[in-house]
């Protein structure tokens, strides 16, 4: 390994499926180690939080030497799921995640019990979906009030990451503003916990972790990792809030990700509180806000639709007239959980290429709505779009973008974009800067621009009268 530049940091990205470790000098942002090991995820989409610190362990010691040079290390994690710990720091139960949808039920119930979808926006930000962790501590106590009694600790997945790290599991537990606003029991417009909310659905707030300020540390390693011992812990955060301290992200410029979901969201300095449900209003992982709205069908769904045409997800082709709205599960934006894909518009001269090509428009439709209700009202229509996830490195998704927006379009090179976002937190922390400047110093954002083409507005009003003259079909069970 070359000599850094500067200190060395390290980045933890903790997701669903695995967890990711990048060494990065703190100078450059250079990588100069990486290690991943993966997860196991049931089929009631639960798993077990010690298996995703073996994950963290593996990941460190495949960055051999690098990661015992280290000298501060972030731990982001997938958000919003239930983590139950025993006074001894071990789980009650697997982990409840993002994507387990049983505590749908409890959902409605808490909204409609605590004043409906706007007093909920007001109080913490967003009307909570069935991904919140107060829905799924309400589910708990309902189904499994043993485990719920049992739990003497409770933490989102990368708190529980970041204890282990310092051995504060239960006991000196924290987290960060960010995370703890996807949780539906921390207020956004108090920032702090909702006592009420928790009182509400039989939390002990005792079982919570501190919430750290901007820039304070959640401790130091303890021995007996593949660390140095002492070495600085940052808060960690949650993975859309280092996705955006990854990008640097800077008020009014917006990031759309495309991956088997679809995800857009833009830094702000206004609080964000959206009755319809549309916008979930996170805070950052600083002193700011995320908006950000999520649909539930992108690259996969388009993919299916591409399978059942027989053709290569890139073989589109343009003109026609066919609307495709590709909610093969449902969707979350628009809200409609019951709806199925639906194909309207075909003609006997459409062809394949021109129906796979208006899957690619209607799942950036939906994506480009969102959008709009992300962004300020004072933001630069002209800035550009970040275009990042899986699906950002395909010709098909990045023109379609570039021909529904209307707007510029820039892929940026680096990949693993959450754990250099955790890298940044650990380098600000170290520095004494803030995480998202140290990003933009790092340039993460670099890579190919594409300049703006005329919007295409006769497909959007396309899609949009085809999405409301078919709401009673999408809406029905």
């Amino acid at each position: 390994m070359a000599a850094p530049d500067g200190p060395l940091v390290i980045g933890v990205d903790s997701s669903t499926q695995s967890t990711k470790a990048l060494v990065v000098d703190s100078a450059t942002g250079s990588v100069v180690a990486r290690g991943q090991a993966p997860h196991v995820v049931t089929a009631e989409h639960d798993s077990d939080p010690e298996q995703w610190w073996t994950a963290l362990t593996d990941a460190l010691e495949q960055c051999g030497p690098a990661a015992g040079e280290a000298a501060a290390i972030a731990v982001a994690g997938q958000q919003h799921g239930l983590v139950t710990l025993d006074a001894s720091g071990r789980p009650v139960r697997n982990a409840l995640l993002w994507n387990d949808t049983r505590s749908a039920p409890q959902r409605a119930r808490l909204i409609d019990e605590l004043g409906g979808p706007g007093a909920w926006a007001e109080r913490v930000g967003s009307v909570p979906p069935a991904s919140f962790t107060v829905t799924k501590w309400a589910w708990l106590r309902e189904h499994e009030p043993a485990a719920a009694d049992a739990t003497r600790a409770v933490r989102l997945p990368h708190d529980y990451l970041t204890g282990k790290l310092t051995g504060q599991e239960v006991r000196g537990g924290t987290t960060d503003r960010g995370d703890a606003s996807g949780s539906g029991w921390w207020s956004t417009a108090t920032e702090s916990y909702d006592e009420e909310i928790l009182a509400h659905v039989g939390l002990d707030p005792a079982l919570l972790p501190r919430v750290l300020a901007a820039g304070e540390a959640a401790g130091t390693t303890r021995a007996g990792l593949p660390l140095p011992e002492g070495i600085l812990v940052a808060a960690g955060t949650g993975d859309n809030m280092a996705g955006a301290l990854g990008l640097g992200l800077v008020p009014g410029r917006p990031a759309l990700s495309l991956g088997t979901s679809g995800t857009v969201y833009a830094v702000s300095e206004r609080r964000p509180t959206d009755a319809s449900g549309i916008v979930a209003g996170f805070a950052d992982a600083w002193r700011g806000w995320l908006p950000l709205a999520c649909t539930l069908n992108c690259t996969q769904a388009v993919d299916r639709i591409a399978t059942l045409l027989g053709l290569d997800r890139e073989a589109v082709a343009p003109g026609g007239e066919a609307v495709v709205l590709p909610f093969l599960d449902g969707e979350r934006t628009p809200d409609l959980p019951y709806a199925s894909g639906l194909v309207h518009g075909l003609r006997h001269d459409t062809s394949g290429g021109q129906l796979l090509q208006a899957a690619y428009d209607g799942a950036v439709f939906a994506l480009l709505r969102a959008l709009e209700s992300v962004l300020d009202d004072d933001a630069d229509p002209g800035e550009p779009i970040v275009l990042i996830g899986g699906g950002a490195r395909g010709t098909a998704w990045r023109e379609t973008v570039r021909r529904l927006s209307g707007r510029a379009v820039r892929v940026p090179v680096a990949d693993e974009l959450v754990a250099l976002g955790a890298a940044a937190q650990a380098a600000g922390l170290l520095l004494g800067r803030e995480p998202a400047a140290v990003a933009r110093e790092w340039d993460t954002t670099a890579g190919p621009a594409f300049e703006p083409v005329e919007r295409d507005d006769a497909a959007l009003a396309r899609l949009a009268a085809t999405l409301t003259d078919a709401d009673a079909l999408l809406r029905r069970r």
